[in-house]
């Protein structure tokens, strides 16, 4: 019988977090210094691609990116907890917000991490991670964007990146909610948590390795 690591740690995390991060603890959704956004001349990007901890890994590894926040999107919930979004009830995706500096990395390129990263055919899951906040889902701001996710992800399906009909979704940016402390940066911080050492870290050695060879890394 085959171990689902995922539900299993994140039981016990739970169970942890469970009086820290009660009701009365729900964190404010998460709004980057404006300043710094005007003076590095910063876009924003909003990505779902299953389990927040692998994604935000490996954005925050690229040159360009400022930063790639662990958090949650798409729902009809204010102040939507970890617990709350893990039912399904609150409509929201875990996702990642992507701080970026299109001088050096461009909306194209994050594209193509976002597309490597998970697999787009899977609907609301991402191998044993099953549920509607593992979907695979693309924010856009404007006009321009959502015709460039189009166009892109037409592209990555007509090329047999990966095999059958992509199901991504292109949904209009509403709301981000910074998901609980503990999320952020949870793999560096917990690399040898069951969940991690089992399918963040192959995912993370082979993104390294691919991207790295491009020169993409810092």
């Amino acid at each position: 019988m085959k171990l689902n690591f995922k539900i299993f740690s994140k039981s016990i995390l739970l169970s942890l977090f469970a009086i820290s991060y009660n009701s009365q603890d729900k964190k404010p959704d998460f709004k980057p210094e404006q300043n710094i956004m005007n003076a590095k001349k910063l876009e924003q990007i909003t990505f779902g691609g299953g389990c927040f901890w692998c994604v935000e890994s490996c954005f925050n590894m690229l040159k360009g990116v400022e930063s790639a926040v662990s958090g949650y999107s798409g729902g009809h919930q204010d102040f939507p907890t970890y617990q709350e979004v893990c039912t399904g009830k609150t409509g929201h995706a875990e996702v990642v917000q992507i701080s970026y500096n299109p001088e050096i990395i461009s909306y194209e390129q994050l594209m193509d991490v976002f597309s490597f990263l998970h697999d787009p055919t899977q609907l609301n899951r991402q191998g044993n991670d099953i549920g509607t906040q593992y979907r695979s889902i693309i924010f856009y701001k404007n006009e321009t964007e959502k015709k460039v996710a189009e166009k892109v992800l037409k592209t990555f399906e007509a090329s047999g990146k990966w095999k059958g009909k992509y199901v991504t979704q292109i949904v209009k940016f509403k709301k981000f909610w910074k998901a609980e402390d503990y999320h952020q940066g949870y793999y560096n911080e917990n690399p040898a948590q069951p969940y991690c050492s089992a399918v963040v870290a192959p995912k993370i050695q082979k993104f390294k390795k691919h991207y790295g060879e491009l020169g993409w890394l810092k």
